[in-house]
C-alpha cells in the first residue's frame, strides 16, 4: 500500500504539471496569432468534451452501478451528477455580474476587449483549478487500488492537460503581451492537481468509496462540457476563424482518442 501512495502521489504531479507544458506555448509564439488561439481553444474543446462523454461519464456510470443492483439505477444516479456540474457552473455564470462575465467576450483583441480576453483566460484557469481538483483525487485513489489504471488515467489527463495549459495560456498573453504572467496562471492552474490528491489522503481516504468517485467523475465531466459549449467555443469563435475551432475540436477528439484506445489496450496487456 505504501509503494502505491507514492506512485499515486507521483503519477498526480505529474498530470498536474502537464498544464505547464501547454502553457510553454506562450513563450514559444512569436505573434499574436489569431487562428492559433481559436485552434487552442478549440483543441481543448474537443479533448474536454471526448474525455467527458466517452471516458468519464461511462467510467461514472460503471462505478455507480457497481454500488446498485441494475445498472439503470448506476445510470441516472452518473446523469444526475453529470447535469449537476453543469447546473453549477451555469448558476455562477448567472450569479457573476455582466461587467465581469468572462463570456461577454469581444469581437476584436484590441482596446477595451483585451480586459474581457484577460477574464476569459482567468477564468478558464479558475475553472479549469476547480476540475483539476477533483481530477486529482480520481487519479490517487485510482492508483492506490490499481497501479495501472492509475497510470491510465494520469496519462490521459495528462495530455488533456496540455491543451487547457494553451486555453489558459494563449488567451492571457493576447491580453497583456506579458509570457510570464501567462505561463503562471496556466501553471498554477494545473498544481491544484496534487493538492487534490493530498487532500484526499489526509481527509477523504477513509470515506471516499466508489459511488462517491464515481458521482464526483460526473460532475467533474458535466463541468468540462459546459466550459467546453459556453466558455471555450463561443470565445473562439468570435474572432471569425470557425473553420480553425472546428479544425482545433476535431483534432482535440482524434488525439484523446487514439491516445486512450493506445493506453487501453497497453492495460490489458498488462
Amino acid at each position: 500500500m505504501e509503494e502505491n501512495v507514492q506512485i499515486a502521489f507521483a503519477l498526480t504531479i505529474l498530470a498536474g504539471l502537464s498544464t505547464g507544458i501547454g502553457s510553454l506555448i506562450a513563450f514559444v509564439i512569436k505573434d499574436k496569432s489569431v487562428k492559433l488561439l481559436t485552434f487552442a481553444m478549440g483543441l481543448a474543446a474537443g479533448v474536454m468534451l471526448y474525455l467527458s462523454f466517452m471516458e468519464m461519464l461511462p467510467h461514472a456510470i460503471h462505478s455507480i452501478s457497481g454500488n446498485h443492483d441494475h445498472y439503470n439505477n448506476g445510470s441516472w444516479y452518473a446523469l444526475l451528477a453529470f447535469f449537476s456540474g453543469m447546473f453549477i457552473v451555469a448558476l455562477i455564470d448567472r450569479i457573476m455580474p455582466p461587467a465581469n462575465n468572462p463570456h461577454e467576450i469581444a469581437e476584436t483583441i484590441d482596446g477595451q476587449s483585451n480586459k474581457k480576453l484577460m477574464r476569459v483566460g482567468v477564468m478558464t484557469a479558475i475553472a479549469l483549478a476547480i476540475h483539476n481538483f477533483p481530477e486529482g483525487i480520481a487519479t490517487f485513489i485510482a492508483t492506490l487500488e490499481d497501479p495501472h489504471l492509475g497510470a491510465t488515467i494520469a496519462i490521459a489527463i495528462a495530455l488533456h492537460n496540455i491543451p487547457e495549459g494553451i486555453a489558459v495560456s494563449l488567451p492571457i498573453y493576447h491580453a497583456t503581451g506579458n509570457r510570464k504572467k501567462a505561463f503562471m496562471y496556466s501553471f498554477l492552474s494545473g498544481l491544484v492537481e496534487p493538492l487534490g490528491a493530498i487532500l484526499s489522503y489526509f481527509l477523504f481516504i477513509n470515506f471516499l468509496s466508489p459511488l462517491i468517485l464515481g458521482l464526483l467523475i460526473a460532475v467533474v465531466a458535466g463541468i468540462m462540457v459546459f466550459i467546453s459549449l459556453d466558455q471555450l467555443l463561443p470565445a473562439s469563435g468570435k474572432y471569425g476563424e470557425h473553420q480553425m475551432t472546428t479544425y482545433g475540436v476535431v483534432l482535440g477528439m482524434i488525439l484523446m482518442s487514439v491516445s486512450l484506445t493506445m493506453l487501453v489496450g497497453h492495460s490489458h496487456v498488462h
